[in-house]
């Protein structure tokens, strides 16, 4: 925003030019919200209607808990857009009921750096304001009493007291502490959140669960931008994974009838070779590879190039666009490997007995140089593992006459084939991995808890979910206690610079916090 100091050294066109981008401004913030107020209304149309319609006791709960955090976190949204019209203290707080006075208490006391006016003379303490939040570890609520006094200089009639701390939640009831719990609890335990208020309640402090969905939502909000720099750091990296997992998600169309609608979680990482560990999911509500693209920048522009390193992953077709684009496809031997593994537990085949042998091979030489660096990786795999592939091969060429068309054999043996080049780049590439299982094995936690943490509720909510858990997947891989990570980023969140967001991210997170 340009001020009016500014305005007065501006020459005719240099004013025109400000008001054209002042204009620019004023008009995407107003488009932006009323496309939020828009979708505040369609939310609270579909909470009505979920009361009304008729689910069990669980689904409603979660759709609900689903509509609150939505609602919550557009509310958020529209309040940072909006222009300040009142002074701070102006706005008007719901009465918050007091905390019980049976909880335990601790007590923090803020007073200003010095007590002495400007004038010389000493300010005496006339009172003081108290505010109590509510904090929680396992099984056991507390409440911290933070005190700020206030003192006077009688001379000049002047007024000292301490600043309020900056909170993830602005005048706020819990601390960081309570909301890492619950956001941990939801979204890598999978507690839904009507669970988490029974928790609470037997622990002696009753949270409704409307409550737990807004603090939820408003967080969603707040950690964004730190998803956002922690996908834009992983792809300046030249080899990613990327796989993807189905879940249920309720189109607004499909309430009355309770449908849902098979939306996806894509999953992306770096990979185990790779200093930097990382994984970033991405909601989407379907399968189309346009979603992968995207998250990518392809196919970019000369001002803002997409991605265009090796990409490891299976042969789904929505990634087949990328490597027309300039991405290098790198294949995932666990799937060449597990349709010859189906062919001998299901048929007892020789043809895959034998295959198994080869790829016995091939990871063997892995496994021993799981811990090497990447040229003698590459030496051992040119040394090593070219032979068998190469012995492999032929014999997949040899085996592929003998059987019919159409049969299971043929189509193991295809499928290695039609994917032999990307199926063995890993061996003159040492950053390369033979695999997708590493990328699979970030997801399957996410596979076992989806029902959970994510009921068909909205787009909001599954993009909310994967930047939560985009940041504490991320945590646990950098070998973190995700719990103690989140509460450490919520509490620094609201005063950490924009140009020092970075020490935020998972992999940098320990170096800053021990210093």
């Amino acid at each position: 925003m340009i001020d009016l100091q500014t305005l007065d050294s501006l020459d005719a066109e240099q004013l025109r030019n400000a008001v054209r981008t002042l204009a620019r401004e004023v008009h995407f913030k107003q488009a932006t919200i009323d496309k939020l107020t828009h979708e505040n209304a369609v939310l609270k149309r579909l909470k009505f209607a979920a009361q009304s319609e008729a689910y069990t006791g669980e689904q409603k709960s979660l759709l609900e808990e689903t509509l609150d955090m939505d609602l919550a976190a557009v509310a958020a949204e529209i309040e940072a857009l909006q222009p300040a019209t009142k002074p701070a203290g102006e706005k008007k707080q719901p009465k918050r009921q007091a905390l019980p006075p049976h909880l335990p208490r601790r007590e923090f006391r803020h007073e200003p750096e010095s007590t002495t006016c400007g004038c010389g003379t000493p300010m005496q303490r006339i009172g003081e304001d108290v505010a109590e939040k509510l904090d929680y570890e396992p099984g056991v609520f507390t409440v911290e009493r933070h005190v700020r006094g206030k003192w006077a200089c009688a001379c000049c009639e002047k007024l000292v007291q301490a600043p309020v701390a900056p909170h993830i939640i602005d005048k706020g009831l819990p601390t960081t502490g309570l909301l890492a719990q619950v956001l941990v609890a939801k979204y890598l335990d999978h507690l839904p959140l009507y669970r988490q208020e029974a928790i609470f309640e037997r622990a002696g402090q009753a949270i409704a669960r409307s409550t737990l969905a807004q603090w939820v939502g408003e967080c969603g909000v707040q950690l964004q931008p730190l998803v956002d720099v922690l996908a834009a750091e992983m792809l300046r990296h030249e080899v990613l994974h990327a796989d993807e997992t189905p879940v249920a998600m309720l189109k607004p169309a499909n309430l009355r009838d309770g449908k849902t609608h098979r939306a996806y979680l894509w999953s992306y990482c770096t990979t185990q070779f790779n200093p930097l560990k990382a994984v970033v999911f991405d909601f989407a509500d379907s399968r189309g590879g346009q979603h992968v693209r995207d998250f990518l920048g392809l196919p970019g522009t000369e001002q803002k190039p997409g991605w265009k390193g090796k990409f490891v992953t299976d042969d789904f077709s929505g990634y087949k666009a990328c490597f027309e684009l300039g991405v290098t496809e790198v294949g995932c031997m666990a799937h060449a490997r597990r349709k010859f593994h189906e062919l001998w537990v299901n048929h007892q085949s020789q043809v895959g007995e034998q295959a198994l042998k080869f790829f016995g091979l091939l990871y063997d030489v892995e496994r021993e140089v799981a811990d090497s660096d990447s040229q003698q990786r590459c030496e051992a795999r040119r040394r090593r593992s070219r032979p068998v592939t190469d012995a492999l091969h032929q014999w997949l060429l040899q085996n592929r006459q003998k059987v019919p068309d159409g049969s299971a054999t043929a189509k193991a043996i295809g499928y290695s084939l039609n994917r032999w080049a990307a199926l063995t780049r890993y061996i003159d590439d040492g950053d390369l991995p033979i695999d997708n299982n590493w990328v699979e094995n970030q997801i399957r936690p996410i596979a076992i808890g989806r029902n959970n943490w994510l009921f068909a509720g909205s787009m909001r909510a599954g993009k909310r979910a994967a930047a939560i858990m985009s940041l504490v997947h991320s945590a646990r891989l950098n070998g973190h206690e995700p719990y103690a990570y989140l509460r450490d980023v919520l509490e620094r969140l609201p005063t950490q610079p924009a140009s020092r967001i970075t020490e935020l991210l998972p992999h940098r997170w320990q170096l800053v916090a021990t210093n």
